[in-house]
This record gives structure tokens, sequence and C-alpha cells, in this order.
């Protein structure tokens, strides 16, 4: 995703475009649930979005603390006139990592809750005629990425997605990774070309949304950075919501808000154990961190709600036909040992495969109304058998991270057709 292109690179692939039109280079998007688009800068025309066919098109709004880009607000709305899915993403220029973050909040404060959120994260800032001119001061520093997310989303309340290329996934450390969907880039050449439904190495580093040309052409147009998002619209929808209410069709909020402390009242303290329950707040430090103040009142009225004190599990009825809204890291069998709704088998999916689900889903419990319910997750269910050009995001979804934990799987978890996943 070179943002700031050498003259000489653009005449280049000026020179490329009568050829590529000449046989016909662009594809309209597959119909299936994965998505395809395009990702632009402001040096890119403002009517791109409008005259491409595209699932989404991802906008570059800022870059460092004074970069903003002036076409930014014309392509988004010509990407929304034409009924695309959008995103915007902030260039790092590895300053000070709190001050991007709030540069780029400001500048998209419009599309919060609409449009997924986006950091590109590079080694080069800019490039020379012989290479790259500027470097990231910050370039291999893990923390400076981790620093960022946390601030969006403790102003937005949305966990943006990383773009890293994959030579470099390994900056974005397991924290990030388990709240923080990858979008890596890795280009098999430099040849012009048209969506691709099966990209080069797609997936492979457990990414939900891979970047594999910079040389795409697409109703005429071009070069594009081209994309393959693993997942359909609801599931683009729900990772721009985030974590706030009211935007989960893609409504449009106005302004990113902070999180407030819960108000310490017997009714709010009430509805945060029944979250507690539903599994929406975690295991562990994450349930304490997240429950902050309110953590020790609240686990007292869950161990209360489910009759187990102290007790490591405890046996508790349930009202059949329970639903529960997908959550980053969740698995189906995750959800069934947390809330004590089994079987997993039990449960439906939207996707018909409780090996498939997406952060932002609703699924529905239909089993019996016995359960056990234990306070740490422990994961179980069926077996997955790996068919070809499959990748953990494509099996998981959002639960990929878990389930490269449960396999035994460690970067770039390559997985294998054939191969049988737990």
């Amino acid at each position: 995703m070179r943002k700031h292109k050498p003259p000489w690179l653009k005449r280049f692939r000026l020179a490329v475009t009568g050829v590529v039109m000449a046989i016909t280079m662009a594809v309209a998007p597959a119909a299936m649930a994965d998505l395809n688009g395009v990702d632009i800068s402001g040096y890119q025309s403002a009517d791109i979005p409008s005259a491409i066919s595209a699932d989404f098109v991802i906008v570059k709004a800022t870059q460092g603390l004074y970069w903003s880009n002036n076409n930014y607000a014309t392509q988004l709305a010509n990407a929304d006139r034409t009924g695309k899915e959008t995103g915007v993403y902030h260039f790092a220029n590895g300053g000070n990592a709190t001050a991007e973050a709030d540069t780029f909040v400001n500048a998209v404060a419009g599309r919060v809750g609409r449009s997924i959120l986006a950091l590109d994260w590079e080694q080069c800032l800019a490039y020379g005629r012989y290479g790259c001119a500027t470097a990231n001061p910050n370039w291999g520093n893990s923390a400076w990425i981790q620093t960022w997310v946390t601030r969006v989303h403790d102003r937005t309340q949305v966990w943006p997605i990383v773009y890293v290329q994959r030579s470099a996934v390994w900056q974005v450390n397991t924290w990030v990774r388990q709240r923080c969907m990858l979008w890596v880039a890795q280009y098999a050449n430099s040849q012009p070309t048209g969506y691709q439904p099966s990209p080069w190495n797609g997936g492979a580093s457990g990414e939900g949304m891979t970047q594999y040309a910079s040389t795409g052409y697409i109703n005429g147009r071009g070069p594009l950075d081209l994309n393959r998002f693993y997942g359909d619209r609801t599931a683009w929808k729900k990772i721009a919501c985030g974590e706030r209410a009211g935007c989960s069709t893609g409504t449009v909020t106005t302004a990113p808000q902070v999180n407030k402390p819960a108000e310490q009242t017997p009714t709010d303290l009430n509805v945060l154990a029944d979250k507690v329950i539903h599994g929406d707040y975690g295991n562990g430090q994450e349930r304490i961190n997240r429950l902050g103040g309110n953590y020790n009142a609240v686990m007292a009225i869950v161990n209360s709600k489910l009759g187990g004190g102290s007790s490591t599990q405890t046996t508790v009825t349930r009202t059949p036909s329970r639903t529960y809204v997908v959550r980053s890291g969740d698995t189906v069998s995750a959800i069934a040992e947390r809330t004590g709704l089994k079987p997993a088998s039990a449960w439906r999916v939207p996707s018909g495969n409780i090996n498939r689900i997406y952060v932002g889903q609703t699924i529905t419990y239909y089993g019996s109304v016995s359960a056990t319910a234990a306070p740490s997750t422990t994961y179980y269910g069926s077996t997955h058998v790996v068919s070809a050009g499959e990748s953990l995001w494509k099996i998981y979804g959002s639960g990929w991270y878990a389930a490269a934990q449960r396999n035994g799987l460690r970067p770039p978890y390559t997985i294998y057709p054939g191969q049988r996943l737990r």
C-alpha cells in the first residue's frame, strides 16, 4: 500500500493501461460471501469508487499528525452513493502514537460506526527514485501499534483493523491480534490483474483480508490496490460497528464517544452480571480489566444468579432458544462452555457451519434447558477437515486465533488440505 508513489512508477503504470484495457482484466466481484474491493488514497481520482465494480472501498483519511486527504469526503460520498461498504485508514508516521490516533479519530468522526477503521503500518513513509527515502522510526515496535489501536478503541468503542506486509506480521503482537483483524499485504508478482477469487497465500497469516496486488485494473481504471475480505457484508458492518449501540446495520454515528464507567446502581450491576454470564466480558484478567471497580460487586451477583458461590462448577437452568452475539476470539464450542448451553451442535449459525462464525453475528441455541456452566473457557467440539484454499480466518472467522492456539499452530499459521482442526 505505497501511498506516495514515485513519479517514474506512475509513468510506468500509465504505459500499461492500454494493454490492460485491451485484454479486459477487470473482473466483477464474485457472487459469494467473500468481498472484493480496493483501497485508495488522495492522489487517486475522486470518482474511482463510483466508476468501478467493488463490494467495498477503503479510503486514506490521514497520515501522521498533519496530512489529510483532500479527496476523502468525495471519495466516500461516491462509495456510499453506489452502495459499497467503506473503510477509512490512517497511515502511521511512527511519531507519537496517541497523538496520531487522535488526529485520525478527529478526522473520521462522521464515519465511526459505519466504516471500518484501519491502521496502515509500513516501513517506508516516502519513496524516492532509488527506493525508500524516509523510514518509519518505530518500525519493529509492537508497542506503538498497541498504543494506537487502544487509543482509537478508547475513543470510539471500535477496534480498528491493522494493515501490514506479510513478512512483518510478527510486529502485530498477540494482544492486538486478539482484538484487531489483520489486513495483510503480499503480492505474487507485479503483473496487471483483476479481482482474484483465491489470492496467492491468501489467509496464510490468519488475516481477515488480503491485499494481493497494487497493479489491479477494474472497469478500465487503475492501477489499484486489490483486496479480498474473507466475510460477507454483515461481517464487515459488525467490524465497523464494534461495541457501539445502534449501528449494527450501518447507521451513521456523527461523533466518536469515549467509554464511560458503569453507574454503581443495582439495576446496572444486574445488567452487567447478565452480560458476564452471557460471555460478553470474557474471562480472567480481561473481565477484571473491563469491569474495573464494579468487578467484585458484579461477580457477587453472578455467583448468586448461578447459585455457585466460589465453586468451580454450577448447574443452572437455561431457557431454550437463547441468542448470543459473537465477539472477537469466540468459537461456538467456547461459547457453549462459557454459557453452559451445550452441546455446541445445538447452536444454529448463519453460515450453517458452527466452525464458521464472524464478529457481530447473532447465533441461537436450541438445546435442552439443563446445562452446566464453567467459570473458565475450555474448548471442545467437532473437527473440521481443511479444504484447498481455506485459511483459519475463513474457517473460524474472528475465532481463528483461539483455533490456532487450540491446535498448536504458530506463525505463519499455515494449514494444509486434509488437516483436521478441532
